[in-house]
């Protein structure tokens, strides 16, 4: 979108790729490597093609009169009442499994105001790493606090960094709800998130939302304790696989089980589920 808005501006002709037409320009965008996402489509009608995003490998940044251009959301209509942005870029945790600290660095800080992408739609789609771990990030919380829209803290506030003085901020932003992460299963985080529960304004378990890593070196005993001992404090778990071609089947149904929440909250025991039952019956080993 800020590649669209920065080019319309130069006068340029901007619309999706077409194989029957002949482009100047073609951008090419890829989040996953082909473990996801297989680059499948040859670009063979344009005089040059731009390759860039995580599946692709690290590269450069956008110019900065691209990346400080408000989005060109015309390009998606059906999405017209959302905004979507980085206030923040970076992250200090350095967790292995994660691209962030080697594409925006080993530090949080802020890159924007929210009016950079934001002009009064209801939703914002914020897709910082970690945006708690920025030095401005009060004065970033109070921006969206300020703008009454509906925020979707997309990729989880770092439970490890909250006080009493930001979650009272993040208590004055309007969120569908507000998302952590527990991916370490060595790492004892409960005394964290039962301190969230004292300070937050957020009532409903299932506005609570944790995401849960699981195969990266975790035992499916210890992915269960962190579903379980989530559950029972009150928050809503989300399991996420890491490499899920490698998954284990228990891994796989554990993760059926926790996110499909109709069954999460029928089936209290993940060993009443019956695809576990039909599968621990056959004498499968959990790892």
């Amino acid at each position: 979108m800020k590649l669209s808005a920065y080019h319309k501006a130069q006068g340029h002709q901007v619309c999706f790729w077409n194989p029957l037409f002949y482009f100047d320009v073609v951008y090419k965008s890829r989040v996953f490597t082909d473990t996801y996402s297989k680059d499948s489509i040859t670009v063979r009608n344009a005089g040059q093609v731009i390759k860039g995003g995580t599946g692709y490998g690290p590269g450069p940044d956008l110019p900065d009169e691209i990346e400080h251009s408000y989005p060109d959301y015309s390009l998606y209509p059906q999405y017209s009442e959302t905004a979507y942005g980085f206030l923040s870029r970076g992250c200090p945790r350095g967790c292995g499994f994660c691209i962030v600290g080697g594409k925006e660095g080993r530090k949080s800080r802020k890159v924007a105001d929210l009016s950079e992408f934001w002009r009064g739609q209801r939703e914002i789609k914020l897709m910082d790493a970690n945006l708690l771990a920025c030095p401005d990030h009060e004065s970033l919380l109070l921006q969206l606090a300020g703008s009454r829209a509906l925020v979707d803290f997309s990729q989880g506030l770092d439970i490890r960094l909250i006080t009493r003085d930001n979650v009272a901020l993040l208590n004055q932003v309007r969120t569908k709800a507000v998302h952590f992460a527990w991916d370490n299963p060595d790492e004892d985080l409960t005394r964290y998130f039962r301190q969230f529960l004292e300070w937050t304004s957020i009532r409903n378990p299932r506005l609570r939302r944790v995401y849960l890593l699981t195969n990266y070196g975790s035992t499916h005993e210890q992915d269960l304790y962190r579903v379980e001992t989530l559950r029972q404090m009150g928050f809503d778990p989300y399991v996420m696989i890491y490499e899920r071609p490698t998954a284990p089947p228990i891994t796989r149904h554990l993760q059926r089980w926790v996110n499909n929440k109709r069954l999460f909250y029928a089936i209290p025991s993940f060993s009443d589920y019956e695809p576990v039952k039909k599968l621990l019956g056959g004498g499968m080993e959990m790892r």
